[in-house]
């Protein structure tokens, strides 16, 4: 019997721990698509306490403590630190063969070196020891991106944010690069009039326009893209339901904004027109730039409305959607491809009943000119684990090529969840190691070795091309 958590973790055989170990291990980690806090690495804030680092904002462990039974006042309420920490450790004993747990563990021994299993019995012991820690120098969170071997971290950003800490991190230099991503979802979104407006006011003040019909909105969402070029910006994000890709005209666009801004409910063609003729938009300033853009599909958010009315988006009532993405991604795709417009692009799937369409509409619109120029991203979010990137990483090896592939990315705003690229590299390395050992693969140990590093950190250090990388 193996031990829990050790150092041949999900390693089954003698190949897999040495692809693991002599050539996955080391390899740095390009974070390109995550959600921590750029103003706390441009503090280099310091956390006072475990639950401070580990349940504040993290709806994974909120959505296990509700299902065991615990009060929201221990999630997102005003309970004390410790008292929401017990309470986390009393419900991780029952989340055995929830990614939770291995997470969880994997995080206590990589950062704190604590080996205990954590229970009710082990929590203070545990609170107090990696607690004292994290009020350490060394537990900045400009430490523990060290600690992780973070070479490059790319935030997400809304085009009205002024990116004052990027700036004020591009002149410190402190070892890792913080960049920004242009998220425009927000810019494109006219379900609610009312919000709608407001973000136009937003825009306006951080393009210092007035915007007077949809020839002006364009103008100055153009600027905040020019601008967030001009402070490092290489890649964009959008996360959506599906892709739209509805036929519309201009005139129509132009009506429908003027629709909108007079306060006018939108009929659901209308909204759907809008949003594709914005995706079509940014997607071509992107590739002008010579960006990479990146399309989150597939989650079904805020399901719980009376939960979201008390608390708000992004506290832990999302869900795998079901919709139709096939068509629509062609015909998107297709369209910038058409017109010779299509920048490096990541297709991220959230229903893994869609895997393999997503492995296969990439290879539509590879055409040569950079390999893999369309990628089929890194299970996320619901997928972020064995199973899900077990089967992400299956379809795209049987219907693309997995050695082109850009590997994996926290999507995390927690400073711990970097043991997340060991466990997929582990995964990786086992993937290999078995395909080796039975025989599928030759023993070529350099070179699958090489593609296993590749995959780690090379192929994204090549896509995204930054040259601060090392």
């Amino acid at each position: 019997m193996k031990q829990f958590l050790d150092e041949n973790f999900l390693l089954e055989n003698k190949t897999a721990e040495k692809l693991y170990h002599d050539f996955a291990k080391q390899m740095p980690i390009i974070d390109y698509h995550c959600h921590l806090p750029q103003s706390q690495i441009a503090s280099n804030h310091q956390f006072e306490n475990l639950t401070q680092i580990w349940l504040y904002g993290d709806h994974y462990k909120w959505r296990a403590m509700r299902t065991n039974g615990v009060d929201e006042s221990y999630c997102t309420g005003n309970k004390p630190d410790y008292e929401k920490f017990e309470q986390w450790a009393k419900t991780v004993p029952y989340t055995l063969r929830n990614p939770l747990y291995h997470w969880t563990h994997l995080e206590l021994q990589r950062y704190f070196d604590v080996h205990d299993i954590l229970n009710a019995d082990s929590a203070k012991k545990i609170y107090d020891t990696c607690s004292e820690k994290l009020r350490t120098p060394e537990y900045s969170v400009r430490g523990l991106l060290k600690k992780m071997n973070v070479v490059m971290v790319c935030t997400t950003d809304d085009p009205a944010d002024d990116l004052k800490d990027h700036q004020f991190l591009a002149t410190e230099n402190f070892g890792t690069p913080v960049l920004p991503a242009f998220r425009p979802d927000a810019a494109m979104n006219v379900d609610n009039a009312e919000n709608f407006k407001k973000y136009v006011g937003r825009i306006e003040k951080a393009a210092n326009v007035t915007v007077t019909d949809f020839n002006s909105y364009l103008d100055a969402l153009k600027s905040r893209h020019d601008f967030f070029a001009a402070n490092g910006c290489g890649v964009s994000d959008h996360g959506l339901e599906e892709i739209y890709a509805e036929d519309y005209t201009e005139a129509e666009i132009k009506q429908i904004f003027t629709q909108v801004m007079a306060g006018n409910t939108l009929t659901l063609e209308e909204r759907r027109k809008f949003k594709s003729a914005m995706l079509v938009y940014f997607a071509e300033w992107d590739w002008e730039k010579g960006w990479v853009q990146q399309y989150h599909l597939g989650a079904l958010r805020n399901n719980n409305l009376r939960r979201m009315r008390e608390l708000g988006p992004d506290t832990g009532w999302d869900s795998i959607g079901d919709f139709q993405q096939g068509r629509a991604l062609a015909k998107f795709l297709g369209k910038l491809d058409d017109g010779n417009k299509l920048a490096k692009t990541i297709l991220y799937n959230l229903n893994p009943a869609d895997n393999e369409l997503f492995a296969t509409m990439i290879g539509n619109f590879n055409d040569g000119s950079i390999a893999g120029k369309v990628q089929f991203g890194s299970g996320w979010w619901f997928l972020d684990q064995k199973d899900g990137m077990t089967r992400q990483l299956n379809a795209l090896s049987n219907m693309g090529l997995v050695s082109r592939f850009i590997g994996m990315l926290t999507d995390s705003r927690s400073f711990l969840s970097f043991p997340r690229h060991e466990y997929f590299r582990r995964l990786l390395c086992n993937l290999f190691g078995k395909e080796v050992e039975n025989g599928e693969l030759p023993n070529d140990i350099n070179w699958i070795g090489q593609v296993v590093q590749d995959i780690c950190y090379n192929n994204a250090k090549q896509y995204f091309n930054w040259k601060q990388l090392p």
